[in-house]
């Protein structure tokens, strides 16, 4: 019997994906896992997470991990308060404060991406993104604090009262904010279900936009105008203030009925 030589055909091998269909491929992956967005300011929302889906698309191709991330907007977000501290208020110091704040604040939402496109994040991960973002509250304050009383605005050492309520304000409410759906949860298994999501009021991002953090970050623009920054500091106080004065009454309402369902 006669054996062919002709040779066997090989089907050629597929080409590997283009940077471009891969960073395509990542951004249509986490438009499909994104966090549930009711409740989220409309500066977070619209701005801060998909600038964020997109630098996590291109990060996970070059291998950036989610800690790797959160460590970077760290680093970004302590330069910008090292300036804040140790030079005098002035156009080029505000808008280097501000967009290094608002870059910290997009990779602060870079490690949640990066994780979902990972599959999960980790317990590590997340203990490490939750202190950072303490401390960042923290020394953000502070760091108004040092600046008011190394250039003083006014003739008046008063408007130092100013960052020391804030820093309490706002480590308040981050502290309820990660409490409160703690004790949901434990509630829900309580009383064996849940209720389901309320529809939220399309006005509602934007009447939080004041409780938004990225609000906070390109108000220190107004650095270029000390007396105006000032004003535009007190105003966030106040309304984060309100805030906070709301959101505890509804959540002390929420977490009593609960109570009552349990017994």
């Amino acid at each position: 019997m006669a054996v062919s030589t002709m040779p066997t055909h090989t089907p050629p091998a597929p080409e590997p994906p283009t940077l471009r269909a891969w960073y395509r491929s990542n951004l249509q992956a986490l438009g499909s896992a994104q966090k549930d967005p009711r409740g989220t300011p409309a500066y977070s929302r619209l701005v801060n997470r998909p600038a964020a889906r997109r630098v996590a698309a291109a990060g996970h191709i070059v291998g950036l991990s989610p800690n790797t991330a959160t460590l970077i907007g760290a680093g970004l977000t302590a330069t910008a308060l090292s300036l804040l501290v140790v030079d005098e208020p002035s156009v080029g110091l505000g808008i280097a404060v501000a967009v290094l704040l608002a870059l910290g604040y997009v990779m602060d939402s870079v490690d949640g991406q990066l994780a979902r496109l990972r599959g999960g994040g980790s317990l590590a991960g997340e203990w490490l993104d939750h202190t950072l973002d303490c401390v960042k509250t923290c020394v953000l304050h502070l760091a108004v604090l040092v600046s008011l009383f190394r250039f003083p605005v006014v003739d008046t050492d008063v408007v130092l009262v100013a960052p020391m309520v804030f820093l309490v304000v706002d480590m308040t409410t981050y502290f309820s904010m990660i409490l409160v759906p703690f004790l949901r949860r434990r509630g829900a298994v309580a009383v064996g279900s849940t209720a389901p999501p309320r529809a939220e009021h399309p006005l509602r991002t934007w009447l939080v936009l004041p409780h938004d953090y990225g609000t906070f970050c390109w108000a220190f623009v107004l650095l270029a105008w000390p007396r105006a920054f000032l004003v535009g500091y007190a105003s966030l106080l106040v309304a984060n203030a309100a805030f906070l004065l709301l959101a505890s009454a509804k959540w002390w309402r929420e977490l009593r009925r609960l109570d009552l369902t349990e017994t």
